[in-house]
């Protein structure tokens, strides 16, 4: 019944509306967890920053981008590297054991 009264155009508006809304969210995750992620910020500081991604929402993300956004990359690949380093030790220290 409800699919009979929308039209092409009804339902590009909406999958279009749905991928902003869909980028937008990953993105305000992406930056809380890169807060979140950062050692170079006091506590205090990343409180303020997920307060700021929280209250508003679209506004915070984008003062982040554009004051800490450069380093996003280098703290993605100190947390990957660290990652595969646990992991790697762990596969170390597993294949060490003798039964």
């Amino acid at each position: 019944m409800i699919a009979t009264s929308l039209s092409l155009a009804d339902v590009a508006v909406g999958a279009l509306a749905l991928a902003v809304v869909a980028s937008w969210l990953a993105l305000v995750i992406h930056v809380m967890g890169d807060v979140l992620r950062s050692r170079d910020l006091s506590g205090a500081a990343m409180a303020a920053w997920a307060v700021a991604l929280l209250a508003l929402p679209i506004v915070g993300a984008v003062v982040y981008l554009v004051t800490r956004g450069a380093t996003m990359h280098e703290r993605e690949v100190r947390a990957l590297q660290a990652q595969r380093q646990a992991f790697e030790d762990y596969i170390r220290s597993v294949a060490n054991t003798k039964e």
